[in-house]
């Protein structure tokens, strides 16, 4: 009999899970230490005041601004430099998971990880800026091939039942990454002149405990059966992620979707954009990325802070970390329900949530000067915008695309939503404190427009995928495309993909 739930696929999707950790770490610990990298960034270019700092009591203020537009630049760079990454490495996804398998994929990219770790913990040592940079930009080529292996990995080896809230895992752990870096970059834990580069090399702590954790992890079922014929040891793989049951009915769903996949040529980024078959899935896909990121989500946690300290917070530093256990809270809560709800109801839910909040920020932000009482609106909107994310428009893009596309061009179409995602998340970070300058208090209405446009597509356009097989999803939007049951039109284009030279 299935067991469906057994140790060796809890051990699996924690083990995935810890690339996801990483990568949240890496995304938040660089805010918390900025002054003291900073300063030893001044230092190391020979442009830091030494005279002022003795004035100050060995320190810089905790409000100075670095004045050298060496030191901002490099500053920047460090910062920006890690989403680039991101982007550049999501597009070798496809490539790293099916050229030795998801398991030994993950264990390669780990070397990344590790050799950024030991540049920024080391930086201290040599040139700070060029280290951390180079570090950075180390460990954002693991973040955007993590951020496409590990929803791959967990997606194949999850049963139906459970998939949408395993899938949910890799945000979940993305938000308790953010949160420890928060925490332990507290200035009296390592966020401090003698500890920062700890903090940063840190890092790449869990790619060691991962390393040792995926030998004892079984390799994804689907993969050994479809992409490499391996039906022996596709069998013996379902037993050790699924209890000692008849694996007769996952082998023929498994054997249909070679079957198709049999049909298709092999799907390469440029062939899926060219392919009017999975059009409709990749614009839903990309298209659900597009409402995470540029739902908002960033510029609230860029904004918060000052936020806190207008409404009187004496230590904003600690709201901030209250909003990343808001984060994991709900996270969780979405872990419970997107297997009972679905993962449409729960993103409607989410992005007409967060609408309304962007629009309480607004009259908090352009009344709180007023009114002492609309900064309090602001803070609990920032409160339940986050919670509203959490819920649905977090996790849920993560997973979903692995659920839209069937083995064939599923790691391209992963590839290309983590490209989307990562360039999304660069081009807020890098202009929306110019638009914040630009258009002040009112800048959450732009968000709130684009979130109401995000939740009118998701409803339209947007399947529920809750409970249904890869090859019953795929059917669904064969039906909406109006294709008829023997699908000649398709047929045609597979065709025409075979017979082309074009990769």
């Amino acid at each position: 009999m299935e067991k469906q739930l057994t140790g060796t696929l809890a051990l699996a999707v924690f083990t995935a899970a810890l690339g996801s950790l990483q990568m949240g770490y890496s995304l938040g610990v660089i805010n918390a230490p900025q002054k003291v990298i900073e300063r030893h960034y001044a230092r190391s270019l020979g442009v830091y005041n030494e005279d002022l700092a003795r004035r100050e009591g060995g320190n810089a203020t905790e409000h100075e601004e670095p004045s050298d537009p060496s030191v901002v630049m490099y500053w920047s760079l460090s910062v920006a430099i890690f989403s680039i990454g991101g982007m550049v490495s999501s597009f070798l996804v496809s490539f790293v998971s099916d050229f030795r398998g998801r398991i030994k994929g993950m264990l390669a990219i780990n070397i990344l990880a590790i050799t950024a770790g030991l540049l920024m913990g080391l930086a201290k040592m040599g040139t700070p800026y060029l280290m951390v940079i180079a570090g950075r930009a180390i460990m954002g080529l693991y973040c955007g091939l993590s951020s496409g292996l590990v929803p791959l990995y967990i997606g194949e080896i999850s049963p139906v039942k459970f998939r949408g809230a395993m899938g949910a895992l890799h945000q979940l752990a993305i938000v308790i990454g953010i949160l420890i870096s928060q925490v332990i970059g507290l200035e009296f834990l390592l966020g401090n002149d003698d500890m920062w580069h700890v903090l940063l090399g840190l890092s790449g702590a869990p790619a060691i405990l991962q390393s040792l954790l995926l030998l004892l992890c079984p390799e994804s079922p689907r993969y050994l059966y479809i992409k490499q014929g391996k039906v022996e040891e596709a069998c013996k793989n379902l037993k050790r992620l699924k209890g000692d049951y008849d694996t007769s009915k996952d082998i023929a769903e498994m054997q249909a979707e070679k079957e198709e996949a049999m049909k298709e040529a092999k799907m390469s980024i440029w062939r899926l954009l060219r392919s009017s078959v999975y059009r409709q899935q990749l614009f839903v896909a990309l298209m659900m990325h597009f409402s995470q990121q540029f739902s908002g989500i960033n510029a609230i946690f860029y904004y918060s802070t000052s936020i806190f300290q207008t409404a009187g917070v004496g230590q904003p530093v600690y709201a901030t970390i209250g909003v990343g256990d808001i984060n994991i809270i709900f996270t969780l809560v979405s872990v419970i329900l997107v297997d009972r709800t679905g993962r449409r109801t729960l993103t409607l839910v989410g992005l007409g949530g967060m609408c309304c909040c962007a629009v309480a920020m607004t009259v908090g932000l352009a009344f709180q000067d007023v009114y002492s009482w609309m900064s309090y609106l602001s803070m609990t909107a920032i409160f339940l915008f986050v919670s509203f994310f959490e819920i649905g428009p977090g996790p849920i893009p993560w997973f979903i695309v692995a659920e839209l596309f069937s083995q064939g061009p599923r790691p391209a179409a992963i590839a290309l939503a983590g490209c989307c995602n990562w360039t999304c998340n660069f081009i807020i970070g890098m202009f929306f404190p110019y638009l914040e300058s630009l258009c002040g208090s009112y800048v959450f209405i732009i968000f709130a427009v684009l979130l109401f446009g995000f939740t009118i597509f998701i409803y339209v356009r947007v399947p529920e995928t809750k409970g249904k097989t890869f090859e019953e999803i795929a059917a669904v939007f064969h039906h909406k495309r109006g294709a008829p049951p023997s699908k000649p039109q398709e047929e045609v284009e597979m065709m025409q993909l075979k017979s082309s030279t074009e990769a």
